[in-house]
């Protein structure tokens, strides 16, 4: 048996919170804001484009924290975290930004979470992005497992890849069939029901 102590990375856009710049662009009509990381797997090359396009529509902060004022977490994301937090440590590890993510992270009752976060200039343009560090998820990862934890990764996207690839056990929830198709050694989930099923038959977990 193992005797390590184990903690769930997981991503937040997609797994537990839908994605927010999928909602800015239905909320405002720029198709062109629906590109993730499902889409364009450098993400350096996503958020230059996804800035351009703010520039060029006027598009500042306050837009983005009007669509998160009216989103909610996943249904049955809250529930799944909580239970999740019984099993074992959790921490969130995602390249979204602070500075709107706080109230859907607010809604999910404050769980840890490593993110990056935005240059804001006085009339609240965003001007840039700040990575809190290159490849944050995987070097996050890295660094647990050198204080001798065991880590059990969750994504659905290439940012997630080298999270899920550096972890004890990487899992895919609610993936693109592209990626599943690419990846395919990693087990795949689609409903929070699934995910516990994995994880109760493959980890211990207690349901």
């Amino acid at each position: 048996m193992n005797d390590q102590m184990t903690i769930a990375c997981l991503d937040l856009e997609g797994v537990l919170i839908p994605e927010v710049w999928i909602n800015v662009a239905e909320k405002t009509g720029i198709p062109e804001l629906k590109l993730t990381t499902r889409d364009i797997a450098d993400y350096d090359e996503l958020m230059q484009k996804r800035l351009s396009i703010l520039d060029q529509h006027g598009l500042t902060l306050k837009n983005f924290q009007d669509v998160v004022a009216g989103m909610n977490p996943l249904e049955g994301a809250f529930e799944f975290l909580t239970w999740l937090k019984k099993q074992v440590e959790v921490i969130i590890l995602s390249d979204t930004f602070r500075e709107f993510a706080m109230p859907l992270i607010a809604q999910l009752q404050y769980p840890t979470i490593f993110c990056h976060s935005l240059v804001i200039d006085e009339q609240y343009r965003i001007q840039n992005y700040k990575l809190r560090q290159p490849d944050q998820k995987r070097k996050a990862v890295i660094a647990l497992k050198n204080l001798n934890f065991r880590i059990i990764a969750i994504g659905d996207s290439y940012n997630d890849l080298s999270m899920l690839q550096e972890s004890d056990s990487g899992i895919f929830f609610r993936p693109t069939e592209k990626i599943t198709k690419e990846y395919p050694d990693f087990p795949v989930t689609r409903t929070y029901d699934a995910l516990k099923q994995y994880l109760c038959e493959h980890e211990g977990f207690t349901a």
